[in-house]
């Protein structure tokens, strides 16, 4: 089944890709920030901002998902 159309996969991926997208501005900052007001690759910059002003909550939920993938 896609993971467009799997709840728990949705969130897996757009997880994977908030985590990847605030790893990778933490390390080169200047990749992300030159597409900033990009349409299309702007959304990782929004993906990195959302992983570092949330991550708390970000943390928490890729440990949830973790505990249901080991259950599944």
């Amino acid at each position: 089944m896609s993971a467009l159309f799997n709840f728990s996969s949705l969130i897996q991926v757009i997880l994977l890709l908030i985590c990847s997208s605030t790893y990778v501005h933490s390390q080169w900052p200047s990749i992300l920030d030159r597409y900033k007001d990009h349409e299309a690759l702007g959304a990782f910059w929004k993906m990195a901002r959302i992983g570092e002003r949330a991550s708390p909550y970000v943390s928490l939920a890729c440990i949830l998902v973790a505990f249901n993938q080991f259950q599944s």
